[in-house]
């Protein structure tokens, strides 16, 4: 391993082993499954690129703002990622691809570390979270069609229990607890900022 690799060794004895995807339920079904448009046998396999790069001063994120005219989570912040394809040879490779897609990220460019626990969302995607290093030199090349902008924040804002805002919505005829990090101009809500708050829980609970 490289010195920088070794430096990661608290994330990925947080995280789940990459080389088995987590077969465990999503952690957040429970609260979600009234309102999955076709139950839990509808839900389709997708997966995220949760990229960690090292600036020297902190840690950093790399975050897309989706554009407006995407069907699902149009104009949102997010992770690089999408739909798992048939020809994926896990969800590693998927979330890999897709950020190769959407800004350009070439596969020597990301060392994975591992998984979060897998997230389900209203929109029926079954999402595995893929933790990878990013190398930084990393210059994004968006593709205008599905990406507005890529963009890093701090790691540790992220981390920062206090910077956990819940947010309470109304949705479908009942309330739902969201959580949102508010930094400068941008607003992680959602899908996204619960992914990073199970990264942090991970990393509490690790030894």
């Amino acid at each position: 391993m490289t010195p920088l690799f070794e430096s990661f060794d608290r994330y990925i004895r947080a995280l789940h082993p990459l080389d088995t995807p987590p077969s465990a339920r999503a952690w957040n079904l429970d609260e979600l499954i009234d309102l999955l448009p076709d139950g839990i046998e509808g839900l389709r396999p997708a997966a995220v690129l949760v990229g960690l790069v090292d600036r020297g001063e902190g840690l950093q994120v790399l975050l897309t703002r989706r554009t407006e005219a995407l069907r699902h989570h149009a104009g949102q912040i997010s992770f690089p990622g999408g739909r798992i394809e048939s020809h994926d040879a896990d969800p590693v490779a998927a979330a890999l691809r897709e950020a190769h897609e959407e800004i350009g990220l070439m596969p020597g460019q990301a060392r994975t570390l591992g998984y979060l626990d897998p997230f389900v969302t209203i929109t029926g995607f079954h999402v595995f979270p893929v933790v990878a290093v990013i190398e930084p030199g990393f210059a994004a090349r968006r593709d205008p069609g599905e990406v507005d902008e890529v963009f890093e924040l701090p790691l540790d804002f992220l981390m920062d229990p206090a910077n956990a805002r819940q947010l309470l919505v109304e949705y479908r005829g009942g309330q739902r607890t969201l959580i949102e990090f508010v930094h400068q101009h941008y607003r992680v809500w959602g899908a996204t900022a619960a992914m990073l708050v199970n990264l942090r829980q991970r990393l509490e609970q690790s030894p």
